[in-house]
């Protein structure tokens, strides 16, 4: 069913990098999901309403708005495939995580609407029906579900979609949640203990409202900036190191502007008696590559790198492996040497998770001092001008891996 739908609605359907496939995906996910949540909603509503069942009328009142996030969603995926203009460079692809936002707190919603209906009916028993009709209806929207659930997991997967894989996730709570009223419905008819009813609402709600919760948090991550996937991160600095000509890379930095739209930059060592021609051709076989490769918008600065220095190189080694014995997430870059008359600076950046350098984590302060103290203690002469700065994404690699 999921590939018919594919072929019949999303031509060129696997080149997922295009912004316009991406865009059918999401509108195909978003149709159908609109499609058989209203068809829910009209059959449980109608059984709940007929039938005196709170927990199966909610359970349909919460169909219709999984009907109304996917129109969100939809909007979301319109909005995100508009071009970049004047007022947005870099395009409008964040849109779809707003709309992944709004479909998180529609569920928290729903768990609080379901969690004051099923109180009240604890409170205020009714008696419950159950008929055929209303075990068929729940039977058939379980199996719905389930296909809703897989069917926009493998979109979102497909094409990166945190919206869609939010909407799978809530189609999961609805199988549980029907599973559940479904029971509670035939025990309360089998034992008269009209309270199940409410019993099991109460139980959906709070599965409702412990999902919900982590799906705004996962929605708002990308949105305030969350660490990249170290994954991702690791493949980046591999593709780099495996270059021509290349020592090392630090300072990277991964921004995220939405699905399909993300920018990378970072610093590339190499060695300063190479021809700088030479070196500005292989950076600019990186950016292509990352472009082409990753889809990676990346900004690359070039770091020359005295190689043939024999005290330069024993210090800057030193170092690395004091830093790496004192903070093992530590790691150390842009080291170069300053000799004076009286004394030698040694000049260097550490790079140390975002934390260390709050004012209340002393933690990057101990290390500079420790390090400076190692280094005096080898080279009485030798002062070290340190400036501590976050890793950012790269703080989830093997510390000190750049050379």
């Amino acid at each position: 069913m999921t590939r018919w739908l594919i072929r019949l609605f999303v031509k060129n359907s696997d080149d997922t990098s295009n912004p316009s496939v991406r865009s059918a995906y999401g509108n195909l996910a978003c149709v159908a999901g609109i499609f058989c949540n209203l068809l829910l909603f009209a059959g449980k509503f109608t059984v709940g309403t007929l039938f005196g069942s709170v927990a199966i009328a909610a359970d349909g009142v919460n169909n219709l708005s999984d009907a109304g996030s996917s129109v969100v969603s939809l909007v979301g995926f319109r909005l995100g495939a508009r071009p970049a203009d004047d007022k947005h460079p870099f395009g409008h692809a964040r849109y779809e995580y707003l709309a992944g936002l709004a479909v998180s707190v529609m569920i928290l919603v729903i768990g609080i609407e379901l969690l004051k209906e099923s109180v009240t009916k604890l409170i205020h028993p009714n008696a419950v029906e159950f008929g055929l009709l209303t075990g068929v209806v729940l039977v058939a929207s379980i199996l719905l579900k389930v296909w809703i659930s897989l069917f926009n997991r493998k979109i979102g997967t497909l094409i990166g979609s945190e919206t869609l894989i939010a909407t799978a996730a809530d189609a999961r709570n609805d199988v549980v949640s029907t599973s559940a009223v479904l029971v509670a419905s035939l025990a309360a008819s089998i034992t008269g203990i009209d309270r199940l009813d409410g019993l099991a609402g109460l139980a959906v709600a709070a599965f409702i409202l412990y999902s919900g919760f982590g799906l705004v948090q996962d929605t708002l991550d990308p949105i305030l900036g969350a660490a990249p996937d170290p994954a991702l991160i690791r493949h980046i600095e591999e593709k780099v190191m495996s270059y021509p000509g290349v020592l090392g890379i630090h300072d990277l930095m991964l921004h995220d502007y939405g699905p399909g739209n993300r920018l990378v930059s970072f610093h590339v060592e190499m060695s300063a008696a190479a021809d700088v021609l030479a070196s500005h051709d292989i950076i600019d076989n990186i950016e292509r590559d990352l472009a082409k490769d990753d889809g990676l918008t990346a900004t690359i600065h070039y770091d020359p790198v005295v190689v043939d220095d024999p005290h330069a190189k024993e210090l800057r080694e030193f170092v690395r492996n004091k830093a790496a014995e004192l903070e093992p997430s530590a790691a150390i870059h842009d080291l170069r040497i300053v000799p004076g008359n009286s004394h030698t600076n040694v000049v260097f950046d550490c790079a140390v998770p975002p934390e260390y350098l709050s004012a209340r984590d002393h933690r990057g302060t101990k290390l500079t001092a420790a390090l400076r103290d190692a280094v005096r203690e080898r080279w009485p002469d030798h002062f070290c001008v340190i400036r501590l700065e976050s890793n950012y994404g790269a703080a989830q690699l093997e510390p000190n891996r750049q050379h």
